[in-house]
């Protein structure tokens, strides 16, 4: 087959140069102006990016093979296969070749092969992983690969049309991965990278990343004292230490505040159950992956849960449900325990083992729009409270392959978007996006730093009351059955925990910090004053700590600065005297003096408002 060359080149709106690049490709190119503001321009730009760090190893180091490099969030990455991992010169000299093959401005060429010259080539350059993918992924006879230079890989494109528009990028790190994130396949070397049109942006981005490393939870878990993961407990599982145990405590205590005003009734179920139960709810068919091996004893095998789902439907069919009792919410922070290979863990943010924000709503079709319009507003105002207001929010709509009736899925549907509007929440349509049960809506919450993170799902589901045959009584003395509505506000409270970590960089607002206030003595002879406002806080249910160490009240200070406390107050001679305190906030220095009782009562004010307001 000849070659087609030059389809799908994109070519973006930068610097003013697409005229230029018009007239460079004015039959061959198929021209798509996009801006790089979008999220197709930056997939474009750093999947370029990515193939010319594969060109630059390849070149330098003639025995690697290259595996895959996508375009991803905040970047790209390729995955390579070398005898010795790549060391920070490696990633240097990496570094250089790329700007060399810019300044050579090599044509970025598409070409269609027949499938079996596209196994030729990459076998005879030693790309075995190449030659695997194509054996597994490529359908038909014919491949898309591009090329630049003497570098070719396989890609359906589209690409940047010359090196030259690559300049400003930036290898960022390199760590291990698996082979199709399988850690029975090859380990591999995964260099992670960035590129953007202009200089300008390039260092804004690598500022971000600056900020992002100092608030990254795991870091800040360490020096605040909260959580540790230790390989000696396993992988994945959460070790929570008494300050982060407090922050936690205080997390589900206005869960459950929340869900009880609002009309929840609180469940708790078990961490096993026997594997019968996974085999009626589609588990062990659909999500044996993502669980851990069974358990057998008294020749019976359990399974430890994944989700609660299945444990509150047994509760629904524990006795006969009519239209009257409609609707019926439960709530539960039940633990659950998925199998993560340990190539995706992350801190808090992926784990083996977590607590679920968990609640099912069992409604008639006539309540269902109700309910999701008050599931919205619940959502939003408990995200509120955590210093969430930027949100994301999404609609996933029918995929391909999905169960349940058609007239099901668009009265959903449509209840969903309903709802949104009815709520005046701007969102987006994620076309195909819906789970295989039913439809959704998703609500993404955006950090300081603008980075966006999923908490909130609200899913439809048709699977689970039909697999475990759920009925009520309707009001004909008919026998129907109930729509069901998974629902998470928070999702995983380990991951909600290490957003809010970063989120506000380790200085919780006052009511969620472990350690609310910090009562310095400048000198031994003012400690028992010191330990009586001490008395005074702490019997007022404000958590207080008292500095006694044989140190210099400056070094205490700093200490009680670093460990991000919201108030400090300092007392000596003179507020002994006095009967009256000092005082400091976090990051805004000393405040003057005031009262034990006037401070007293302005901080249990702002822990009772949840306020992040600091100023009293």
């Amino acid at each position: 087959m000849s070659e087609i060359r030059n389809k799908d080149i994109v070519l973006l709106t930068i610097d003013g140069e697409l005229k230029d690049l018009a007239a460079a490709y004015p039959e061959e190119a198929e021209i798509k102006e996009i801006n790089f503001l979008s999220e197709e321009a930056r997939e474009v730009y750093n999947h370029s990016g990515s193939h010319l760090l594969a060109h630059a190893v390849t070149e330098l180091f003639p025995g690697a093979r290259y595996g895959i490099g996508p375009a991803i969030e905040d970047g790209f990455y390729y995955d390579f296969l070398t005898e010795e991992p790549f060391t920070p010169e490696d990633l240097e000299a990496i570094s250089k070749k790329m700007k060399f093959l810019v300044k050579q401005n090599i044509p970025v060429e598409r070409v269609i092969w027949d499938k079996q010259k596209a196994i030729d080539y990459f076998t005879s350059k030693g790309q075995n992983l190449k030659v695997e993918l194509i054996a597994e992924k490529v359908e038909g006879e014919e491949v898309s690969l591009y090329r630049q230079g003497d570098f070719v890989d396989l890609c359906r494109g589209p690409h940047l049309p010359a090196t030259r528009y690559l300049k400003h990028f930036k290898l960022l790190s390199v760590a291990a991965s698996y082979w199709k994130g399988d850690e029975k396949n090859h380990s591999m070397q995964r260099i992670y990278g960035v590129a953007f049109p202009t200089a300008e942006e390039l260092n804004e981005h690598l500022k971000r990343l600056k900020e992002a490393q100092a608030r990254d939870h795991r870091r800040l878990g360490t020096e605040l004292d909260l959580f540790s993961i230790r390989n000696d407990i396993g992988a994945g599982l959460v070790l929570w230490h008494p300050k982060g145990s407090i922050i936690k405590y205080e997390i589900e205590k206005y869960w459950y505040e929340e869900h009880l005003k609002n009309g929840y009734e609180l469940l708790n179920t078990p961490h096993i159950a026997k594997s019968d139960l996974w085999n009626t709810s589609g588990h062990n068919e659909f999500y044996k992956e993502s669980m851990f091996t069974p358990i057998e004893f008294d020749n019976t095998e359990y399974q430890l849960k994944p989700m609660n789902c299945p444990f509150h439907i047994n509760i629904y069919q524990s006795r006969n449900r009519s239209y009257r009792e409609m609707p019926i919410k439960w709530a539960e922070l039940g633990t659950v325990y998925r199998y993560e290979r340990s190539g995706v863990l992350h801190g808090l943010m992926r784990v083996r083992g977590f607590t679920q924000d968990d609640a099912h709503i069992f409604c008639t079709p006539a309540g269902l729009e109700k309910e999701v319009e008050e599931l919205i507003e619940f959502s939003l105002r408990m995200l509120k409270t955590f210093g969430f207001t930027e949100l994301d929010v999404y609609l996933s709509t029918r995929p391909e392959k999905y169960v349940g009736e058609l007239e099901d899925w668009e009265m959903a549907t449509a209840a969903l978007r309903t709802s949104l509007e009815k709520c005046n929440v701007p969102y987006e349509i994620d076309q195909g996006e819906g789970v295989f049960y039913g439809p959704k809506i998703d609500i993404k919450v955006k950090d300081v730093l603008k980075r966006s993170w999923q908490c909130t799902t609200i899913q439809i589901d048709f699977n689970l009351p039909k697999r475990f045959n759920l009925k009520y009584s309707d009001d004909q003395g008919e026998i129907s059955r109930p729509i069901m509505i998974h629902r998470a506000v928070l999702g995983s409270l380990e991951r909600f925990f290490g957003v809010l970590i970063e989120h506000y960089g380790g200085f919780f607002p006052t009511w969620l910090a472990p350690i609310q206030v910090i009562v310095i003595p400048i000198t031994d002879r003012n400690t028992d004053y010191a330990k009586s406002i001490y008395d005074t806080l702490n019997a007022h249910s404000i958590r207080v700590e008292l500095e006694q160490r044989n140190e210099g009240i400056g070094k205490k200070i700093r200490d009680a600065e670093v460990k991000k406390t919201p108030y400090i107050i300092i007392v000596g001679d003179e507020e002994e005297k006095e009967k009256n305190i000092s005082f400091r906030i976090h990051k805004k220095g000393d405040q003057g003096k005031k009262s034990l009782d006037d401070f007293m009562d302005k901080v249990k004010k702002i822990i009772m408002e949840k306020n992040s307001y600091y100023e009293i």
